[in-house]
């Protein structure tokens, strides 16, 4: 580990998946950087499983593209059921991109790609920095670490997370609120009749349920319900999928590899800078699973960030990003609204209006591109 710097360019708080992407891209474009994280080591768990298209673009530069692709599963299809009934099929070919897929693979993975990457270009995480104080002035700011170190940067960017202490220091607001259900998270092996090239989202009145194809044979499960163990087992997941899944042939829940609960909240910050501070991923904007785009615009926020510092054009910064998060923020709130509607009624008008519009082409190609997040910029 090298030793923690008086000053540095740009500051970056938080090493997950945006703060290891804003870093690789910064040492990349040869501007210094300090990336701190409070924990002892990075996380070895599945988490946010979905790499779209338009992230896996952006992360070509830096060379980790392939082997993202490499260690992950190829998913060109996205499909909306209700039980054994195909609402809507998305297909992602014939998207504009070299990448006309979902690519599923673990949280970890990701973090380990980017994180040697980092290395290999001479940057590197202190962690165990705790951020407890941010203080800016007109020239920059001012990182106080718990153990009472400091660190001077002209740049400090906020990637901590959803309970940001960067953007709590900022004074910041972070509007939105939060579901009322929790959210089971699993990685499972099932087995079943339905295709494994698909993500798969059940629309259900007792909850939504999205399974996708994970490497090694197994399945991400993640569904509402509404009070989650703390840790799922095999008999939840068999529920989940036996009260909302298929229904000629129901799914047979093997092993539980890894799972989770979580609360979700769709939030969004007031802004994305104030003075010499920015805010990126979870910091900035959170939001539900449906759609598994967190990570990516995360992600996406970091790139675009390094090339703006890079350039000395980062006032385009908010302007460029913040809606991005805005229309995610309402896209997935729709999305899981609309899966969870009750009553018979309400279900059968839903479910026609998704089937008619499945056969539309040119919809199903609007929803493709924003899901793969292609249709930023485009």
């Amino acid at each position: 580990m090298t030793e923690l710097p008086d000053t540095t360019e740009v500051a970056i708080v938080g090493a997950g998946p945006t703060g290891l992407a804003l870093a690789a891209s910064l040492a990349d474009r040869g501007v210094e950087f300090v990336l701190l994280d409070k924990a002892a080591e990075g996380a070895n768990t599945s988490r946010a499983a979905v790499v779209h298209a338009r992230t896996l673009e952006v992360l070509e530069p830096l060379g980790v593209t392939g082997e993202l692709i490499e260690r992950g599963v190829i998913v060109p299809t996205f499909t909306i059921r209700d039980r054994d009934r195909t609402l809507m099929k998305v297909d992602f070919g014939g998207l504009p991109t070299a990448h006309p897929y979902t690519l599923m693979v673990p949280q970890s993975t990701t973090e380990e790609v980017l994180l040697r990457r980092l290395r290999a270009l001479g940057g590197e995480v202190h962690r165990g920095g705790e951020v407890t104080a941010v203080t800016a002035d007109a020239e920059g700011a001012t990182v106080r670490l718990a153990d009472g170190a400091t660190v001077r940067a002209r740049t400090v960017v906020g990637a901590d997370g959803m309970h940001s202490v960067v953007r709590e220091q900022a004074g910041i607001g972070f509007t939105g609120g939060a579901y009322e259900e929790s959210f089971i998270l699993a990685d499972v092996r099932v087995e079943w009749d339905l295709p494994d090239d698909e993500v798969q989202l059940f629309l259900s009145p007792e909850g939504v349920v999205v399974v996708a194809p994970l490497p090694g044979g197994r399945h991400r499960v993640v569904a509402t319900v509404d009070e989650a163990p703390e840790h799922p087992g095999a008999g939840d997941v068999r529920d989940v999928l036996g009260a909302r899944g298929p229904q000629a042939s129901p799914a047979r829940v093997g092993e539980v590899v890894w799972s989770s609960r979580f609360r979700v909240h769709h939030r969004i910050a007031d802004h994305y800078r104030d003075g010499r501070i920015f805010l990126a991923g979870d910091a900035a904007h959170v939001h539900s699973p449906a759609g598994g785009q967190g990570m990516n615009t995360g992600i996406q926020d970091a790139v675009d960030l390094a090339g703006r510092l890079a350039a000395g054009t980062e006032d385009g910064y908010e302007a460029a990003r913040r809606p991005v998060a805005a229309e995610v923020v309402a896209m997935t709130d729709r999305m899981t609204r609309a899966a969870t509607v009750d009553g018979f009624g309400a279900r059968a008008v839903r479910n026609t209006l998704l089937t008619v519009a499945g056969h539309n082409a040119t919809i199903r190609r609007k929803l493709a591109m924003r899901l793969s997040e292609l249709a930023v910029g485009r």
